[in-house]
């Protein structure tokens, strides 16, 4: 036997014994996902009606996820844990606060109050002196893992939230997603009592979360299931949750209800056929995480954003999967005759005419 045979046979050996027996706590769930919707054909067909999307706002910043849009201003948090107001242009940029963690939702309370969802620090306001105040850190015993957004309602009585893992921190989202351990939560702050309350718990990777019309219902995205589920706050149908569109072509991630007629879901990235193929076999899934820990994930890099109407409909497909697309998006905001988008990781902020998004 030669040498190199020998050589080659030690990091076969060292490979699958990585692959089968490096620790991890990602404890695969079993499910089996419907089959992916073509990207060829139909209603998610391939486009590139997000080239050339025109850059707004500050330059050279890392990852504005969240998006307030105010007086011409945009405001954002980054990934240093840095929330910050923009002009449109870019020319002014003011740092508001530093959270010490990662703001990932914004939400504006009736009384001036922002409110931040920070994936690290949990739920936060900032008043207009610059204070920053931790409103809640937990529900029901169990602290929140990974908070993510958040919407207001009109009275400012109540703050929905999401807690996208209760056992994966910022950063391990694949993991968490692979799992499927259904350890999601949408939650409800109230702003009266101090007190937080689950809404609805075993959701897979609870992301974005909007309010609908007249604060009828809130709607939650289930990253990992590839769907928004909705909870019903008044109305006959008060108490329960739903389904309010399945089987989405993507990763869905923040959400936003432009207050009249319609709904923007920002993906994050397609479906992945090796994933939703080894869905069913978590032994498999535990080795592509190992594999993760050293290759790069398996993530394909496409600006992609749905529009929805209020029964769940799309009526805009929004994509460019060409090389240098702006994605992942994980933000879509309407304000005026634009759409504002965000991104985890790019460095600034784009927008897009609302006209070319509804043709």
């Amino acid at each position: 036997m030669s040498r190199t045979f020998k050589c080659l046979l030690l990091v076969i050996v060292v490979i699958v014994a990585f692959l089968l027996l490096m620790p991890t706590k990602v404890r695969p769930v079993a499910w089996t996902p419907q089959p992916a919707p073509s990207l060829s054909s139909g209603i998610y067909a391939d486009n590139q009606r997000l080239k050339g999307v025109e850059r707004v706002g500050a330059a050279d910043i890392n990852g504005p996820e969240a998006l307030l849009l105010e007086n011409d201003t945009l405001l954002t948090g980054l990934h240093d844990g840095r929330l910050i107001r923009t002009s449109l242009d870019g020319k002014t940029t003011k740092v508001l606060a530093d959270t010490g963690g990662r703001p990932l939702g914004l939400a504006r309370h009736p009384n001036g109050l922002l409110v931040i969802a920070d994936a690290i620090k949990g739920l936060l306001s900032l008043d207009a002196q610059g204070r920053l105040v931790a409103l809640t850190t937990e529900a029901d015993g169990v602290p929140f893992g990974f908070t993510d957004d958040v919407a207001i309602d009109k009275p400012g009585h109540y703050a929905y939230f999401s807690d996208a893992s209760s056992r994966f921190g910022y950063g391990h989202d694949g993991e968490a997603v692979l799992e499927h351990g259904g350890d999601g939560r949408l939650l409800r702050y109230d702003f009266q009592t101090g007190k937080t309350s689950v809404v609805l718990d075993k959701l897979e990777f609870a992301n974005g979360v909007t309010l609908g019309p007249d604060d009828a219902y809130v709607l939650v995205n289930e990253t990992g299931a590839y769907r928004i589920s909705r909870y019903w706050l008044s109305g006959p149908k008060a108490g329960t949750h739903d389904l309010f569109i399945d089987n989405l072509p993507g990763l869905p991630d923040n959400l936003s209800f432009n207050g009249h007629d319609r709904f923007w879901v920002a993906l994050y990235a397609p479906r992945n056929a090796l994933l939703d193929g080894t869905a069913a076999h978590p032994f498999v899934r535990k080795m592509i995480v190992r594999a993760m820990t050293v290759l790069p994930k398996p993530v394909e890099k496409r600006g992609f954003a749905l529009g929805l109407d209020l029964e769940g409909k799309v009526i805009a497909n929004l994509q460019d999967g060409s090389s240098d697309n702006y994605s992942p998006i994980t933000t879509v905001r309407e304000y005026g005759d634009w759409l504002y988008f965000g991104s985890l990781k790019a460095q600034n902020m784009v927008r897009l005419p609302l006209s070319k998004a509804l043709q």
